[in-house]
Formats: C-alpha cells, structure tokens, sequence
C-alpha cells in the first residue's frame, strides 16, 4: 500500500509577527478614516438644520408681513434683528402688530422657545429693494428682502449679503446667510 508523506516545512506555520502588525496597521487607518467620515457627517447635518431652521425663520416673517400688508414698510429696520438686539424676552405688553411682529421674530431667532437646538447666533435684516407705487393705474407690489443670517461650524466662502457682516468675529467666513424676495401687493389699488 503506497502512502504519502507531506513534509510541512516550519516557515509555514501560522502567521508571523510582521502579518499581524501590518493587518492591525491597515484595519486601524480604515477604522480613523471611518471615524472621520462620520464627523464631517454629523457637522454636515447640523448646517442643514441649522439652514432649514433659518428657511422656516424666513417663511414666518414673510406670512408676518403679508397678513399686515398695509404696514409693510413697518417691518424695515436699520440693523440685524435676532442674536444681540434689545428686544424684550416678552412681547405680550406691545400693541402696535408690526413692532410685536419683529419682537417675536427676534425671540425665535434667538431661540427663546427651543428646550434642545436652534440656530446659532441667527439673525435677521428686513430690507425694501422696490417700494410699492401707489398710484391708481399703475399699481406695483413692494419688493421687500428678508434675510437670516447664523453661526457656522466651519468656515467657508464669505456671504455676498450684508446682513450681519462683522458681527461673527474676525472670520466672516463662518458666517451663513439664506435670503429671499417677497412681493407685498398694494391694498386697495
């Protein structure tokens, strides 16, 4: 009966030192660069809360303006509104609706009704681009640019818009800006 015989030679046993240092080595890296990904992920999403958040701000001051259209040269102010600005934390004791309007607005710019996140250091400009024509015949709506401006985490490319420039330290770059044009048609024209 014939038999075979397999000689093993002893440098192939196992794994060696090096083998295991090099996996550990190769497995480590992948592992920080996953951990890396998952921080640029997470700084990621909150900019786009951060940018929803200034959206929905936006959105409020300009059914604000539309339900008080008569009024809406009002809402125009000389500076930033929000983060910094001398509004009371109460807005119940204001009667005239458009200075109310923009005390509540700045309060949710602040976010005095948030338990867990907000905008950080958000504020906002109202400003006319077109002024409404009053003249019967050739009615125009007034244009009017509502801007929100915040905090970001990392700084980028410096907003064209001047709402809040200067007022986020010496890098502007961290400085986000979302904005949009409203038209406020006339009342009775």
């Amino acid at each position: 009966m014939l038999t075979a015989t397999f000689r093993v030679s002893r440098r192939a046993h196992g794994s060696s030192m090096v083998e295991v240092m090099l996996a550990i080595l190769i497995l480590s890296i992948g592992l920080f660069g996953m951990a890396r990904l998952q921080g640029r992920v997470q700084v990621t999403e909150v900019e786009a809360y951060m940018r929803a958040q200034a959206a929905l701000a936006i959105a409020d001051m300009t059914e604000r303006i539309n339900a008080n259209r008569s009024e809406a040269a009002a809402y125009l102010g000389t500076g930033t509104i929000g983060t910094g600005d001398s509004q009371p934390a109460s807005c119940s004791g204001i009667t005239d609706l458009a200075a109310r309007d923009l005390c509540e607005w700045s309060n949710l710019l602040k976010g005095a009704s948030e338990s867990g996140g907000s905008v950080m250091n958000a504020r906002g400009c109202i400003t006319q681009i077109q002024p409404p024509v009053l003249v019967a015949g050739s009615c125009r709506a007034g244009v009017y640019q509502i801007v929100v401006t915040w905090q970001g985490l990392n700084s980028s490319a410096a907003s064209a818009l001047s709402c809040g420039m200067g007022q986020y330290g010496s890098d502007d770059g961290v400085r986000r800006a979302i904005a949009t044009q409203v038209g406020i048609g006339v009342p009775g024209c």
